[in-house]
C-alpha cells in the first residue's frame, strides 16, 4: 500500500511523438498530439530510483475534466469540458490531443512545439491506495511500478528537461513507501520473536510437567 496515496505526483517523459498536427490548408489549426505517459518502459528518476507504469495503470483512472497546461502552471490552455482537449488510453500509453487555438498563450505554445522548442510531456495524478509496488535490486537500486492511477488532473507540455517536481515527488513517495514497508517488517519480526518465545516457554513447561 502506498505511503502517500493522496499526494499529487508528476512524471515527465521525453515524448518524441509529441508534435504539432499539420492540417491540410488550415493555417488556423493549432492542434498538438502526444503521449503523456508510456507503459512498460522503465525510466530513471535519479539517485538509483527507477519506475515503470503498468499497462493497466489507467484502466479505472478518473480522467474527467483534465486540463492542458505548460509546466503544470497557469491558466488552462485546453480543457476536456469545452471539447478542446481529448485524452485516452491505448496499448502504448496515455495520449492527449489538444487544440491550443483558444488563447494567445496556447497559440504561442503551439509554435514552440511545432518548431521543436518544447518536446516533453508530463502529467499530474494521484495513485490509488493499492496502486504502487516496489522492490530493491541486488545493487541497492529501487525499482517501482505504478499499477493503479486514481485520477489524472492535468497533462502538460514541459519546456524544462528533467522537471524537478518529478524526481522530488517520486523520491518522497518512494522514501515513504520504503519506510512504511520497513515498519511493517519490524512489526512482523517482533511478532515472530514473540511466537517463538511462547513456543519455547511452552516446551519448557511441558518438560517440567514430565518430571
Amino acid at each position: 500500500m502506498p505511503y502517500l496515496p493522496n499526494d499529487r505526483q508528476y512524471r515527465t517523459f521525453a515524448a518524441d511523438n509529441f508534435r504539432a498536427i499539420e492540417s491540410d490548408g488550415d493555417k488556423d489549426s493549432y492542434v498538438v498530439r502526444g503521449y503523456f505517459t508510456v507503459f512498460e518502459m522503465e525510466y530513471d528518476l535519479g539517485g538509483d530510483f527507477y519506475e515503470t507504469v503498468d499497462s493497466r495503470a489507467l484502466d479505472d483512472a478518473n480522467m474527467k475534466d483534465v486540463i492542458f497546461q505548460l509546466n503544470h502552471d497557469g491558466a488552462p490552455l485546453a480543457r476536456q469540458r469545452n471539447g478542446s482537449l481529448k485524452v485516452g488510453v491505448d496499448s502504448h500509453g496515455g495520449w492527449c490531443e489538444a487544440d491550443l487555438g483558444g488563447c494567445r498563450e496556447g497559440r504561442d505554445l503551439y509554435e514552440s512545439i511545432k518548431n521543436g522548442l518544447v518536446v516533453e510531456m508530463s502529467f499530474g495524478f494521484t495513485i490509488a491506495d493499492d496502486g504502487f509496488e516496489w522492490e530493491e535490486g541486488e545493487d541497492g537500486s529501487i525499482h517501482s511500478r505504478i499499477t493503479h492511477v486514481n485520477r489524472v488532473y492535468d497533462v502538460s507540455a514541459v519546456s524544462i528537461p528533467a522537471n524537478p517536481n518529478t524526481s522530488i515527488s517520486a523520491r518522497s513517495y518512494l522514501d515513504g513507501a520504503i519506510e512504511a514497508r520497513r515498519k511493517q517488517q519490524e512489526v512482523l519480526r517482533r511478532a515472530e520473536d514473540m511466537r517463538q518465545r511462547k513456543a519455547a516457554a511452552a516446551e519448557r513447561l511441558k518438560g517440567l510437567s514430565l518430571l
